[in-house]
């Protein structure tokens, strides 16, 4: 038995629909700009580059139906909604979940114009609620991926807008990772994103999968 220093964290995990099982989260990468329009409306070239990537911990997976707090160090919070990908071993998709990669837009813009990296922007506590995984095959290219705020609706496209599909995109990464059993890979976000505040309501689907909603709660505690 190993004698621990400090107790090790609980692994962040999803659950998976229908099942009492939960699916243990390695690590989450994400890909940028990856529909072209909202490519545009990030002021980027909308063209087929290589995808590029950026992480967030395992630990800013907000599950089970919890409301993520409203950050720190930000007066502009945005929503993206996301096909988020399971992956098994080899890197093979098993399963498929709608999540949501909130992002400090202020803070990642600062970072644009300094050429910082993004971690403040991306990966901080709470950015990436989840819904329930989905075994099995992901949702064909025909399917709306939709968010709303309070009930209007501000992001929605088929899938196919992709400029990388989900095999495309586990190809690329797999060029920079040892890809495998834990790791999730959010897949990008169409137009649309914008700001929310805390109390505001979320709905995040995708056709074919189980739908995610939160609240964002208000700031407690903490730096401000």
């Amino acid at each position: 038995m190993t004698d621990w220093l400090i107790p090790p964290p609980e692994t962040p995990s999803l659950p998976v629909e229908g099942e009492g099982r939960r699916f243990a989260v390695r690590r989450i990468l994400c890909v940028g700009q990856n529909y072209a329009a909202h490519a545009r409306e990030m002021g980027a070239d909308p063209e087929r580059p290589a995808p590029f990537f950026f992480s967030k911990p395992a630990m800013a997976l907000v599950t089970d139906g919890r409301d993520p707090a409203y950050p720190s160090q930000t007066a502009d919070l945005h929503h993206e909604v996301e096909l988020v990908l399971a992956l098994g071993e080899g890197g093979r998709i098993v399963g498929c979940a709608v999540g949501c990669d909130l992002t400090r837009r202020d803070l990642q813009a600062e970072a644009k114009a300094k050429g910082r990296p993004w971690d403040a922007a991306k990966g901080f506590d709470q950015s990436a609620p989840c819904a329930a995984l989905r075994p099995g095959p992901r949702p064909g290219p025909e399917a709306i991926i939709s968010l709303s705020v309070n009930g209007t609706v501000r992001q929605s496209a088929p899938l196919a807008e992709m400029i990388w599909n989900p095999d495309g995109i586990v190809e690329q990464a797999a060029r920079l990772w040892d890809l495998g059993p834990g790791d999730l890979l959010f897949t990008g976000t169409p137009a649309g994103v914008g700001p929310i505040v805390a109390g505001d309501r979320i709905e995040a689907t995708i056709e074919g999968l189980p739908s995610l909603s939160f609240t964002v709660a208000p700031r407690v505690g903490g730096p401000s």
